[in-house]
């Protein structure tokens, strides 16, 4: 198994990766391989951050970090710059074998040196818990969609750098970069059309229906 930063020839087979990795998973089709190829010229998009995996030589996973803004509410003011990442992928057929975490871990560590103090996330912490990951309220940074006083189970957030945002409170609102798909439906749907056809499918446990809501989820 090799991590390493992606390159420019492995575009195409990382979008390709992450489609099959979110296909139907979400919501009946998927928008995170647009997103991902939308992200590469956002200028909060993190290049030092952008890794793939690799097994005997195939990508067989993938995730990148963008810069994310919390709003400070107390004691101080001002905007404090912070980190998310997603879309990770795996491969459906390596999935539940430890990859994700194996790469997530990594990615973090590199995060870490960079300097980075806070990260951010949506998810679900029955995972994202091995990985160090709790509920952001805890640590008083809020959720943009929320009421502040909600103590929201899919937002979470990890102190890179420990006690970081220590006597601090904020609210995290989550990168534009990833409503892309939404914002510019015509130009996902074309983009979508240069792949494979793929049948869309309404399945248990999928948590949207339409494009309204954010694909990183």
């Amino acid at each position: 198994m090799n991590i390493r930063l992606e390159q420019p020839e492995d575009y195409r087979e990382v979008e390709n990766l992450t489609r099959e990795a979110f296909w139907n998973v979400y919501a009946p089709g998927c928008v995170e391989h647009y997103v991902l190829n939308q992200y590469r010229s956002n200028p909060d998009f993190i290049p030092e951050l952008d890794f793939v995996m690799e097994e005997d030589g195939k990508i067989i996973g993938h995730v990148m970090f963008s810069k994310a803004q919390i709003t400070l509410d107390s004691p101080l003011k001002g905007e404090l710059e912070g980190v998310t990442f997603g879309p990770i992928s795996i491969h459906p057929n390596y999935k539940r074998k430890g990859y994700g975490l194996q790469l997530l871990q990594y990615a973090l560590e590199k995060a870490k040196v960079m300097g980075f103090g806070i990260i951010c996330m949506e998810g679900n912490l029955d995972f994202y818990r091995h990985a160090g990951f709790v509920v952001a309220s805890t640590l008083g940074i809020h959720y943009h969609a929320e009421p502040k006083e909600a103590e929201v189970p899919y937002f979470l957030a990890q102190e890179l750098i420990p006690g970081y945002f220590k006597g601090l409170e904020g609210t995290y609102h989550t990168p534009k970069g990833y409503y892309v798909a939404f914002e510019n439906k015509d130009a996902f749907d074309a983009y979508e059309a240069t792949f494979p056809p793929k049948e869309k499918q309404h399945q248990e446990g999928q948590l949207v229906d339409d494009c309204k809501k954010n694909p990183n989820v």
